[in-house]
């Protein structure tokens, strides 16, 4: 009888109790969206349970496979470095699969439009709205050019403009990006933060969008992310169903 892997989701971990109740609250959607799935949650730090502790209580009670999956937005250096080194420590046991980080997916692009209406746009203000698309950051060139080709990407959607910002590692901060959609002479700016939860940093990106007209809230648990992570989940498995005839 073939059991499906269990999911385990990968988080980075903050000080900031916001969040691991916002981790929390999009695995409570993925389990709504996916009845039967076991969906476990590990934080690489700051936060238990661990993910080490997750793997040694999976293999104690006889799970073998599993599917680890990155809650991370590009693939920088956790999804390329720490987390490979987490899963290699696990217990002989275990199957691990990792699957890939969750962007870029048109979801997300749709997730961060709907928090930009939540915030009070209208889709007809499109056309005279110019965008910041503020990420965390990142010192790794693969990450800094997605989150640049997201931007142009969701530019051809519609909006007046959209302009890549970071708060940490990268240049252009969030203000530095709100001012040059003013100097373009969009109608009204609006930021739009590419990150999962709230911390130090999308504090920061919420302090640089201090003159925008709008700036959104975080993505969160919205219905399009917990979307996402199933798909990854999905994606990671295929090769063993395909070997399977499933």
């Amino acid at each position: 009888m073939r059991t499906r892997p269990v999911l385990l989701v990968v988080a980075h971990g903050s000080r900031d109790p916001r969040h691991a109740a916002t981790v929390h609250a999009l695995v409570e959607r993925v389990r709504s969206l996916r009845p039967g799935l076991r969906v476990e949650t590990g934080f690489l730090d700051f936060n238990v349970p661990s993910v080490h502790g997750v793997l040694e209580s999976l293999a104690a009670q006889g799970v073998r496979d599993v599917v680890a999956l990155p809650l991370l937005l590009t693939r920088a250096f956790h999804a390329k470095a720490d987390i490979p080194a987490v899963l290699r420590d696990a217990p002989a046991r275990l199957r691990i699969r990792q699957a890939e980080v969750l962007g870029p997916s048109p979801l997300l692009l749709s997730a961060l439009e709907r928090r930009l209406y939540e915030a009070g746009l209208a889709p007809a203000d499109k056309s005279s709205t110019g965008v910041v698309l503020a990420s965390a950051g990142s010192s790794d060139p693969e990450a800094i050019a997605v989150i640049a080709d997201i931007a142009r990407e969701w530019r051809h959607t519609g909006w007046c403009a959209v302009r890549p910002a970071f708060a940490s590692a990268s240049l252009p901060r969030t203000e530095d990006a709100v001012r040059e959609l003013r100097r373009l002479g969009c109608e009204r700016v609006a930021v739009a933060p590419y990150v999962l939860a709230p911390g130090f940093l999308p504090d920061r990106i919420a302090r640089g969008a201090a003159e925008a007209d709008v700036c959104a809230e975080v993505l969160g648990a919205a219905p399009e992310v917990a979307r996402v992570l199933l798909e990854r989940f999905d994606q990671a498995r295929r090769p063993a169903l395909t070997a399977l005839g499933a």
